[in-house]
């Protein structure tokens, strides 16, 4: 098949997708569980592998979580992302761009000009590392009218939220965008709204992340930080302890992933992951209070008593341990199973992709 009737293939498909997509949207919802309204034998018989279509048919529902970002009547807003030179900053831009706003940078070589790029907004978004939020949080709240929205991305949220309401007099809401650079849209993305003050006037922003398939959670800035504990300081330095484990050891990291299972792949590949970002971002994150930093410290106490178990081959003790934490889990565990039978799936997809192109790719000279 010629590239140019591959591609024109390729628009018929995505036309017809399109439908597919807009038809969904005027189905009963009790029909879009479904993984496929194709029987096996009709997959069969068309030569397309059960696991193409089911994940056609996923993809298609998936869809129906967006809605267009801009809606008929909704007025563009002036939007002063300070420290939007940065990757979050410029995800946040591209977004409210795509949704018909204006938006404006302020940088630190920008203060001079801070009145004029802050005085008129209706929603300054501070972006900026951890350590200077709180600095940041007064000096832009300085030069913003008592209408502005005053918001911040930054992964801890009492003192920030805090710090916010006594600086500015009009509405604030704290935000932790629950992802880092890479992604696309809010699509499936957590977002934890903590309310400051006047909702009203930021509910605007809110339905933005709503209707580009955000899955936005609201807690109040306490419970936020309490939960970060667990997602936040201790995730990233057990991947961040893994990974120094792996280089202290001289792990030839390639080579075993050629002898490694979809699953072990896509634990090296998050703690691959971390270590081709930031240093400095980790570093604020797991040293941001002394919560976080005293979880740590438990999380390694039990990495050692599990060790000296470990070495005193006491498997009796091993699998009591085993039971307890089994307890803790309960039910997440069958979640857990299901979900990622299906990201083994989406692995296994992607690698056999990759083996097909190498194969037909000519060896460079």
């Amino acid at each position: 098949m010629s590239e140019n009737s591959l591609q024109d293939l390729d628009r018929q498909l995505v036309e017809l997708l399109g439908k597919r997509i807009a038809l969904l949207g005027r189905s009963n919802p009790n029909e879009l569980s479904e993984d496929s309204t194709i029987e096996p034998s009709e997959l069969q018989k068309a030569g397309v592998p059960a696991f193409v279509w089911r994940n056609v048919a996923t993809s298609c529902t998936a869809a129906l979580a967006r809605s267009p970002l801009t809606t008929e009547g909704e007025p563009s807003r002036r939007i002063a992302i300070v420290g939007g030179k940065g990757m979050m900053g410029r995800f946040f831009q591209e977004r409210f761009e795509t949704a018909g706003h204006e938006v404006r940078l302020l940088g630190r070589t920008d203060w001079d000009d801070a009145e004029t790029l802050l005085g008129d907004v209706d929603l300054a978004l501070i972006s900026v590392p951890i350590d200077r939020t709180l600095d940041i949080v007064r000096d832009t709240a300085k030069y913003l009218s008592p209408t502005t929205v005053l918001a911040d991305i930054t992964s801890i949220k009492a003192p920030i939220v805090e710090t916010m309401l006594d600086a500015h007099s009009g509405p604030v809401v704290g935000l932790h965008p629950m992802f880092g650079p890479g992604v696309e849209s809010f699509l499936s993305q957590k977002v934890a709204i903590c309310p400051g003050r006047e909702p009203e006037a930021w509910q605007w922003l809110v339905e933005l992340m709503d209707r580009d398939g955000g899955d936005l959670v609201y807690c109040t800035p306490e419970e936020h930080d309490r939960m970060m504990v667990t997602i936040q300081a201790i995730r990233h330095f057990s991947t961040f302890g893994l990974g120094v484990f792996l280089a202290d050891e001289n792990i030839d990291i390639g080579r075993s992933l050629d002898l490694s299972s979809p699953i072990y792949r896509m634990s090296i590949d998050m703690v691959s992951r971390l270590f081709g970002q930031d240093a400095s971002l980790y570093a604020d994150i797991m040293l941001a209070n002394a919560e976080r930093r005293d979880a740590i410290a438990r999380l390694a106490e039990t990495f050692t008593r599990l060790a000296k178990l470990v070495r005193t081959k006491d498997r009796q003790e091993l699998i009591e341990a085993f039971h307890q934490a089994t307890s803790t889990f309960g039910d997440e565990t069958e979640r857990a199973v299901r979900e990622s039978d299906r990201l083994i799936d989406a692995m296994s997809v992607l690698l056999a992709a990759d083996r097909v192109v190498q194969r037909q790719t000519p060896p460079q000279p």
